[in-house]
């Protein structure tokens, strides 16, 4: 009996550490004076307003749901051919490009992001605003590679052999028979790729610092010319839009076999 009551009182505690951070910051974007301060001065709820109102701010926040949807959309192109050539062939060539797609998530962002910015430099592509796409499709791949290799491992390989007797090239089986069957682990490698992408900074200042401005980039510039309760307000949908979409993935996917663990 000791042991349950501990075990749940130090998971009380690491959730009310986990949680003390986010409190501040909630109580920080309501504050009514234009201060970082906590507990809040007053309550306003004006400057979460200002994050969708003000040119600057908004234009951040398009910036970066436009790139974090494209990003993901190039990660999921580029993960997807890797999967199922991986699971349908068991090549060794194969397996060699799926260990580059996951290395890239595996090195210090830091490192990634001085590699794209010596590679765009030296192509000349430098201060393009589709360079920060690419970076972001490149250096998050791993995310849905894995999700979706998730997707194809939980199949039965007997599939494409019982619909190639039925006269179905691998077109039309990849189409009409896998695709549906892996349509959740596609989701969700899309979702965990948007989610990172739009929360990114490094590769993005790298890329296209001078060129365009993200939301992220918006927050850490802002920080040299005041402390506003914007920012709070902007960290906080920050936490939403993440929140919210890993609630979708784990109400209609699988979460647990998502993170790798065994089939029960």
């Amino acid at each position: 009996m000791s042991q349950v009551l501990f075990r749940r009182l130090f998971f009380c505690l690491l959730g009310l550490v986990m949680v003390a951070p986010l409190a501040v910051v909630l109580g920080v974007s309501v504050n009514e004076k234009r201060s970082l301060t906590f507990p809040p001065q007053g309550f306003n709820m004006g400057w979460y307003s200002e994050l969708f109102l003000d040119p600057a701010w908004f234009g951040a926040l398009l910036n970066s749901l436009t790139i974090a949807l494209i990003s993901a959309a190039v990660s999921v192109a580029i993960a997807l051919p890797l999967a199922w050539f991986s699971w349908r062939y068991r090549l060794w060539w194969v397996k060699v490009f799926v260990a580059l797609g996951l290395l890239p998530f595996l090195l210090p962002p830091v490192i990634s992001a001085l590699g794209f910015l010596s590679f765009w430099t030296q192509t000349g592509l430098y201060g393009q605003s589709w360079t920060v796409v690419v970076s972001h499709g490149v250096f998050l791949v791993s995310l849905p590679l894995v999700s979706i290799s998730l997707g194809f491992a939980s199949l039965d390989s007997a599939l494409p052999e019982a619909a190639a007797t039925m006269g179905a090239d691998d077109w039309k089986i990849l189409r009409t028979v896998l695709l549906p069957l892996v349509r959740p682990y596609i989701i969700s490698g899309f979702a965990f790729a948007f989610v990172i992408s739009l929360n990114e900074y490094i590769i993005s200042y790298m890329t296209i610092g001078a060129v365009l401005e993200t939301l992220p980039m918006k927050i850490f510039n802002s920080l040299r010319y005041g402390y506003t309760p914007v920012i709070a307000a902007a960290s906080v949908f920050f936490v939403v839009v993440t929140v919210g979409i890993l609630s979708l993935v784990a109400r209609f996917s699988d979460l647990p076999k998502l993170l790798g663990a065994p089939a029960r």
